[in-house]
């Protein structure tokens, strides 16, 4: 069974992997269903969704699948990001959004409180404290129990935490994507939030299942498109796992499962959230947490993957299409 965490002040306690939830979408798929069931079975109790991935139809998946089993789980959406009527994602942070998002949430997850309630993406022309502001005030009508942040700087989050507490942060971060141990980790265990690991793969990079640019799905325009999927930058990052291969050979690990062990090694509040569409893919992600790392081997894995070694930019976002592998 998967140890549980604290989930910062929040006074909830979440398996240390949780489910990012992104490709989960249809409740008539047998195996999506028998992976959120054995996910469950395993101790994860953690489960990451958001109103723009597949535009509602994650949400709605759990909404139809957990039944009973919505009391035994943390489950976290977002808000602050939808498709407008020319069909293009728009960041819309305004608090009549904020509250009209959330109730079409909680519609679709099938329940009466969200525990985890994310700002999906940082406004330009809304203040910050006007948005979180707004979030609160559902803290207040009872509709959300906690409160967290996504994509934010250090000073963003700041702000945020200091109009209501945070309970998480999440970001990009992988052995491709260090930056949040410079300038966001920091500042998280300053103020007792967690950081939530998305990407903790890098988009299938770790996982194994994509060893050329064919490997990505011709409908995968995200990843298609990303910089770090480009010819010269993606046979760079490729050959970065030659090394990683070696070193989790020595453990008897899978690569996807050594960079998660590598997360959770950086402490009970990093909490990565690999997506599992498969349920070979999420027995693997689990037996992450079997693999105990010694100082020696983080720092080898550490020197092995130093900030920037990754070809093709950092952080840049949720995508509302692609599942956080």
């Amino acid at each position: 069974m998967l140890k549980k965490v604290s989930l910062g002040r929040s006074g909830l306690s979440v398996s240390c992997l949780g489910l990012g939830a992104n490709a989960l979408l249809d409740p008539g798929e047998a195996e999506w269903v028998a992976t959120v069931n054995e996910a469950l079975d395993q101790g994860l109790n953690f489960i990451d969704s958001a109103a723009i991935y597949g535009m509602g139809r994650s949400e709605s998946f759990f909404g139809a699948v957990l039944g009973e089993r919505r009391r035994d789980v943390v489950l976290a959406s977002k808000c602050g990001i939808h498709v407008d009527d020319a069909g293009k994602v728009a960041i819309d942070a305004s608090p009549d959004t904020i509250r009209r998002e959330c109730d079409e949430s909680l519609q679709r997850l099938n329940t009466d409180v969200i525990d985890l309630y994310y700002l999906h993406q940082v406004p330009k022309d809304t203040p910050l404290e006007d948005s979180i502001g707004a979030m609160a005030d559902l803290v207040t009508a009872g509709k959300v129990r906690n409160l967290a942040i996504c994509n934010a700087t250090a000073d963003e989050l700041r702000r945020a935490h200091a109009t209501h507490p945070m309970a998480a942060l999440q970001t990009e971060y992988s052995l491709f994507t260090r930056e949040p141990e410079t300038d966001l980790l920091p500042v998280c265990r300053e103020l007792d939030i967690a950081l939530v690991a998305y990407g903790p793969l890098a988009y299938a990079f770790f996982g194994g299942g994509v060893r050329s640019r064919e490997d990505v799905p011709a409908g995968d325009a995200w990843r298609r498109s990303n910089q770090r999927f480009q010819d010269n930058a993606f046979d760079h990052n490729l050959a970065l796992l030659d090394e990683l291969t070696a070193l989790a050979a020595e453990v008897g690990a899978t690569t996807g499962q050594l960079s998660l062990a590598w997360l959770l090694a950086k402490g009970d509040d990093v909490i990565p959230i690999p997506g599992s569409r498969q349920l070979k893919h999420l027995r693997e992600n689990l037996g992450a947490f079997d693999i105990p790392l010694t100082p020696d081997q983080v720092a080898r894995i550490d020197a092995a993957f130093p900030p920037g070694v990754a070809q093709g930019g950092a952080r840049g976002g949720h995508s509302p299409q692609v599942a956080d592998f």
